[in-house]
């Protein structure tokens, strides 16, 4: 080796959570391994995703409970302190600085180069530097794609003159705007909107659609449309933006029935893309810019040899962090196994299967209220010619919601297997239920036959609570 041709048994690239773990697990199973990064090790989420905008949310949804709780609504009746967010979101965003991370990666053993890596033929990466030299690496087993996504903006004419928010900036925005338009109805338009409502903004949403979260259960969607109305949120739905221009410092948006509307930022919350225009996919006989098809090893199935992993998002099989860690897990334990020709055990639910992406995976949207799911929703169910009894409960029924603050409102939805006798899908909609989630994963990805579960007894009186009503209800 010399200073710019080197070889390792593995290489990374990208550095998000994902590409971290891949790296570490693979070190752990004795390979040696490098990491490739552009940007900041941590990635999207620590910086511009999961770490802020939950720092942002905390406050919001803690003073939401707190208002529902007798003796403790007059208490927190003023205003957040936006100052005092603002410097949380910062602490939690390590101050967009990523020693933390790169100190952590030393402690494993994995070798970091910065800057951008590029495939160049078959275990072959090529990483510009900074500093303008270039780096040549060879894998001897494998090479992992873990380079995330990125927003998906639309072509709305007038577009570039706007500059507009996307979830960067809304998890990173130094000041409050006084008025926000966010076009989407997903998770991180219904999350930003209800952060920046709450912390001072007046927020206009854009939904092309006739509902928000529409992927999920509708009465989670209902329900956080609900919330949001009540904070001051206007919510437009069946609307799309035609155009954009930035004048006099305000963006002016048309929408699609004629009207106007004036906002000073405007933040795009439509979807994501994967992060692979520019990382030699050509070399290797993809296109640029696609998203990764891998099989349950996370092996990408168009290209010969079985070197070539894509891991994260950047596969499209969930686009959650939990869940891309998940598959970082076992992406390690599959190239450490291959590389010392043990057996690979990849039947569903084995050591070397991400088996919990078609079935099992969880997701929490921290909204007042939030919803938490995992497994198939009732659509899903239907679709996939399964004989499913859906199970519905009142969550404002349960105990521990009288407990939990006054005026509770909620709801939960269970979906059995009827020939198998499991759950296969769970959500719950309603304050607190981000930490019921866990339970239903449980219970989902380990089967287990409702006549078990009927002895997981739920203490009282808690929120979770509500497992025993749903037996309960479906056993009549």
């Amino acid at each position: 080796m010399n200073e710019t041709t080197r070889t390792y048994d593995v290489i990374v690239i990208g550095a998000g959570p994902v590409g971290e773990n891949v790296a570490e697990r693979a070190r752990a199973a004795g390979l040696s391994t490098v990491i490739v990064e552009r940007e900041l090790l941590g990635g999207e989420c620590s910086f511009w995703a999961c770490d802020p905008s939950k720092a942002l949310l905390r406050p919001v949804v803690a003073r939401a409970d707190a208002r529902r709780v007798p003796g403790l609504g007059q208490a927190v009746a003023g205003p957040l302190d936006v100052e005092a967010v603002l410097a949380h979101r910062d602490k939690m965003s390590s101050y967009w600085k990523d020693e933390d991370q790169v100190d952590w990666l030393d402690s494993v053993c994995v070798d970091l180069i910065r800057g951008h890596g590029r495939l160049t033929g078959p275990k072959q990466v090529a990483v510009q530097t900074p500093e303008g030299d270039t780096i040549a690496l060879t894998a001897r087993h494998a090479v992992a794609v873990s380079t995330g996504t990125r927003a998906a903006l639309p072509p709305i004419p007038g577009f570039d003159t706007v500059r507009p928010w996307t979830s960067r900036e809304a998890t990173s925005a130094d000041k409050v705007p006084g008025r926000l338009a966010v076009v989407g109805g997903g998770v991180v338009a219904v999350e930003m909107a209800t952060a920046w409502q709450a912390l001072g903004s007046q927020v206009t949403m854009l939904v092309l659609e006739n509902g928000l979260l529409e992927r999920m259960e509708p009465f989670a969607g209902e329900l956080v449309t609900d919330g949001l109305r009540e904070a001051g949120v206007d919510i437009r739905f069946n609307t799309s933006v035609t155009s954009m221009a930035r004048e006099d410092g305000e963006v002016r948006i048309t929408l699609s029935d004629g009207g106007q509307l004036a906002a000073d930022e405007i933040l795009l919350a439509t979807g994501r893309a994967p992060q692979t225009r520019d990382v030699g996919l050509e070399s290797v006989g993809l296109t640029p810019g696609d998203w990764l098809t891998v099989d349950d090893t996370f092996r990408v199935t168009d290209v010969d040899g079985g070197w070539l992993y894509a891991v994260g998002d950047v596969n499209r099989r969930a686009l959650m962090t939990h869940q891309g860690k998940y598959q970082a897990r076992i992406a390690g334990a599959v190239i450490g196994a291959r590389a010392k020709g043990e057996p690979i055990d990849d039947a569903p639910w084995g050591a070397h299967a991400a088996t919990a992406d078609h079935s099992a995976v969880p997701q929490v949207v921290f909204t007042t209220p939030e919803v938490a799911s995992v497994g198939l929703t009732s659509r899903e169910a239907e679709h996939s010619g399964r004989s499913i009894e859906i199970v519905d409960y009142d969550l404002a029924h349960v105990a521990g919601a009288h407990q939990y603050g006054e005026d509770y409102r909620g709801r939960a939805r269970m979906l059995i297997d009827t020939d198998r006798n499991t759950v296969v899908g769970v959500t719950f909609a309603g304050p607190g239920v981000g930490e019921l989630v866990h339970s239903a994963t449980i219970a989902v990805a380990g089967e287990v036959p409702i006549d078990r579960l009927w002895h997981a007894v739920p203490a009282f009186p808690t929120l979770g609570e509500v497992w025993l009503r749903l037996l309960e209800t479906y056993r009549g």
